[in-house]
Parts: structure tokens; C-alpha cells; sequence
């Protein structure tokens, strides 16, 4: 199977290189009446699939300020069922409204048989799933008419059949499809946690030029008698480990646009920008360092 060309990378506003945070509604009113240094905002897109009302207003006024990303949580793109074409249909036309510098979704499934679920569920990495992805994405950045970025999600459990390292599955669906990556460091850092790999083997599994987007979020542990697990729950601030983790991919792949995601437990908003400033310093370091 070939690779696919790239399409274009970025809509008609770009992600400046520095970090952004998650644009929730609790904090509409706030960004509005405050505007807080930070350098983009990315949006859930289903969040915004309505004909009208409040979010789609504060969307159209918040735009003015800063540049937008849209990030997907609902596509399931690595189902066996058919592509949700209305769902295709809603995205195509919010990226044509708001013109967003980048559009991602998630390396997962969530569908089976029309019933949805309500998770992002990890994939087997077999060849089969491989070229089934491909195909997939192909498709959606065929439909949509743009590249997308592919995010790495957390896991809680493994495949037997699994046979591909996720860093090189991911790795090879990039060549393949032509999709970028929106790598998820704290996600990474759960997984390798919750299944006992090097999580700089990742790092340097991933390709420098298709990460275009980097995530950090707070996880929490469960502990058990026998164990723990680390669950992805972005309702608090970035680990220090984290934080050790994301310098170590600005060092190997160089400042990316960043986001802080918060979506539960919402801090006010001072916390977010704190976490975002965090952030902005390493990109600097990097920044400087490579002058």
C-alpha cells in the first residue's frame, strides 16, 4: 500500500508555537472579558455540531482574539462500522465556518453495530487494523479535504493479538495515510505506566516532522491490593513526570503548539493559564537553545 500525500496542513490562520488552552464554557464569559495570554484555544467539535445558540455566539466572538483547533472525540475512526457520514457532514461544514489551524481526532473506537459507547477504546496493533486505519483516514481527510492529526490515547488493557508496538503502528499510519500526530505526552506516560514500557522508546518510535500538536493533562492513580492503574482524567495539573516527559519531546521534536486540557473538576481559569505559562517556559528553553 503507497502513501498518501499530505493535504494541506494548515487552515488560512496558523497555531503560533506556544501553548493554548481547552475553551470551556465556564469559561466564556472570562476569556471574553479578560483575554489571558495564552496563544490558541482548541474546542471539542461535536460540542459546537448545533444549527444555533450560545456556544456557536461565544465561538464567533472568541475567534476574533484567538486562533482555533478542533479536536474530536465522537468519529470512532477505528470502528468496523461504516464512517458516520452526518457526523462528516457537521465537522466539514464548522471547519468551513471557523477555519481552524488544525483538526484531529483519536486512534481509538467507540462504535459497534450503530451503539455507541462512551469511551475511546484502544485498538489491537496488527497489520489488519493498520490498513483498515489507513483506509479510514484516508477517507476522512478526503471528505473533509485536509489533513488531520491522529492522537494516541490512553490504555487500560492490551490485545493478545496485538503484534506492532503502538509508537510504530502510529508511525506507519503517518506514512500511509498522510496524517500528522497530535502526541499526547501525559497519555503516554499513563500507558507506559499501566503497561511497563519506556515511554522515551515512544518518543523516539514517532517521526520529528508529523507531530504538530502535543496534549498535557492530569491523571489520577487508582491503587489496588495487587496494584494500581493510571487513569487519564484531566481534572487536575500536569504531573511533575509529565512535565519531565513533554521536555523531553520539545527536545526531540522542537517547540510544538501545546494545550493544557482540563475537562472536569474546572479550576478557574488563573489555574489554566498558570499551567499554559508552565508550558510556554520550556518552549522558550528550546527556543533559546537552539538560537
Amino acid at each position: 500500500m503507497s502513501a498518501k500525500p499530505a493535504t494541506s496542513r494548515l487552515g488560512p490562520s496558523s497555531i503560533p508555537v506556544r501553548a493554548g488552552i481547552g475553551l470551556r464554557a465556564e469559561h466564556y464569559d472570562a476569556i471574553l472579558e479578560t483575554r489571558p495570554p495564552v496563544g490558541w484555544l482548541e474546542v471539542h467539535s461535536e460540542n459546537y455540531f448545533g444549527a444555533g445558540g450560545k456556544p456557536l455566539d461565544y465561538l464567533e466572538r472568541i475567534r476574533v482574539h484567538y486562533p482555533l483547533s478542533l479536536h474530536g472525540v465522537g468519529l470512532s475512526i477505528g470502528s468496523t462500522d461504516p464512517l458516520d457520514k452526518p457526523h462528516l457532514a457537521k465537522l466539514k461544514h464548522l471547519i468551513e465556518r471557523f477555519e481552524p489551524a488544525l483538526v484531529s481526532e483519536h486512534l481509538s473506537w467507540g462504535s459497534v453495530g450503530g451503539r455507541y459507547l462512551n469511551d475511546l477504546l484502544p485498538l489491537p496493533y496488527t497489520r489488519e487494523a493498520l490498513y483498515h486505519l489507513v483506509a479510514r483516514v484516508s477517507q476522512v481527510q478526503d471528505l473533509l479535504g485536509r489533513q488531520i492529526l491522529i492522537e494516541n490515547i490512553s490504555s487500560y488493557l492490551q490485545y493478545e493479538e496485538s503484534s506492532i508496538p503502538e509508537w510504530d503502528f502510529l508511525a506507519e499510519l503517518v506514512e500511509r495515510a498522510g496524517c500528522g500526530v497530535l502526541l499526547d505526552v501525559n497519555n503516554i506516560y499513563v500507558s507506559a505506566r499501566n503497561h511497563g514500557f519506556d515511554p522515551g522508546a515512544y518518543l523516539r518510535g514517532i517521526p520529528r516532522h508529523a507531530v504538530q500538536e502535543i496534549h498535557l493533562a492530569g491523571f489520577t492513580v487508582n491503587r489496588f491490593e495487587d496494584g494500581e492503574i493510571l487513569i487519564d482524567t484531566h481534572n487536575r495539573p500536569v504531573h511533575p513526570a509529565v512535565w519531565t516527559l513533554y521536555r523531553q519531546a520539545v527536545q526531540r521534536f522542537g517547540p510544538i503548539p501545546t494545550l493544557i486540557e482540563w475537562d472536569s473538576d474546572l479550576p478557574e481559569l488563573a489555574v489554566l493559564v498558570g499551567e499554559a505559562q508552565q508550558a510556554d517556559a520550556i518552549l522558550e528553553e528550546r527556543h533559546a537553545r537552539a538560537a
